[in-house]
This record gives structure tokens, sequence and C-alpha cells, in this order.
């Protein structure tokens, strides 16, 4: 007896079947190995933090223990040295005379009323006069006043490292000279300007500084 021939579309249901069945069991395989993967990823993870764990007290410890100690040692001169600065050197030398032998913060107090008009700094020369008392002829240089303050803040700041006791220092010293100038057009110079600063502890107060 012949047997009964299968009809075609029996044929591709039946492989349809096979090719799902495959397919089904290749994605099984694929997220079987993802999770090993996984695991093994966090494992390899946790392991490596607890290591780091372990040795991150005594790196630490390490650190803290060299930390190098800054010894300050006392001075008995604060020095300021401002380069090049944009401002006029006739002005910076009548500033000088009249900031020096006194205290840091009298003399910031007394620049401080220059730039307000309160206060004129003393000149010479054929300069108009002003009212304020013991001074003939002065001006008002607002620019230079500005920057000696700012100088004078450095030079408080230098005097406190120093471990200079700050009621006793005076300033001592403070000369002006001209920098590298540029050119501008038409052959004129820009100002520029040297500043140097000193300060130093005086055991004799002078009376006239106060004033």
């Amino acid at each position: 007896m012949e047997r009964p021939q299968e009809k075609p579309q029996e044929k591709k249901l039946a492989n349809v079947k096979q090719n799902v069945a495959k397919h089904e069991e290749k994605k099984e395989t694929k997220q079987e190995v993802k999770q090993e993967k996984k695991e093994d990823f966090s494992h390899q993870e946790h392991n490596h933090e607890h290591h780091e764990h372990k040795h991150e007290t005594p790196a630490t410890e390490e650190k803290k223990e060299t930390k190098p100690v800054v010894k300050l040692t006392k001075k008995h001169e604060a020095v300021v040295n401002a380069l090049s600065l944009p401002i006029s050197k006739k002005h910076s030398m009548y500033i000088g005379s009249f900031i020096k032998n006194k205290p840091i913060d009298l003399a910031i107090k007394q620049l401080e009323e220059v730039i307000k008009f309160k206060r004129a700094i003393p000149y010479k020369g054929e300069i108009p006069h002003r009212s304020d008392p013991g001074m003939m002829s002065g001006r008002y240089p607002i620019n230079a006043s500005k920057v000696f303050i700012q100088l004078l803040k450095g030079l408080k700041g230098n005097a406190i490292v120093n471990q200079m006791d700050i009621d006793k220092v005076r300033i001592t010293w403070c000369s002006a000279f001209w920098a590298s100038r540029p050119m501008k057009r038409g052959g004129a110079k820009f100002k520029r300007c040297n500043v140097t600063l000193k300060a130093k502890e005086v055991t004799k107060v002078n009376k006239e500084a106060k004033k």
C-alpha cells in the first residue's frame, strides 16, 4: 500500500513550528548567558570595592602623618614691592612723604579722606592753596591714593604674618621711581611707577605721627 502524501500546507506549518522552537531555545540560552555575566560582574565589583575600602584607611592615615608643620618666625620688618603701577611718580612721592612715620591704619584712614576730598596732600611748588591747617598748597591725588590703600593693606597683612605688633608698627620707608613707560600716540608716554613700602616696630612712638 502507498503512503498517503502530506499536503504542502502541513509541511509549511511543521517547518514554521520547528523554526519557532529553535528561536525560542536560542533566546533562552542567550538570557542565561547574560544573567551569568551580570552576576560575575557584580561579584567582581563588590570584591573591588571591598578591596579599596580596606586600603583607604591607611592612605588617609599616612597623609595626615606626612603633613608638614609650618613654623612662623618673627621678623622685624615688613616689605611691599609694587611694579609698573599706572600712577604718577610725583603724586607717589608726596603721598609717601605724607604717610611716613605713621601707623598703617591711620595712613589708610587719611587716604580714604583724601578720596572724599576731606583732606589734602601737601605739595610743593606753584600749586593752589588749601584751607587745611598747617598747609599752604596741596592736591587730592585720588587714583594714586586708591592704589596706596591697597599697598598699605598688603603691608599690614605682611606685618601680621611676620608676627609684628600692629600697634607699634610704623611706616619707615617709602620710595617711588619711574618704571619702564610704554609709548602713546604722538610720542608721549604713559605713567608707570614702582613703589616700595617698608614698616618696622618702633619702641619710641613719635607724637607727630598721631596727628
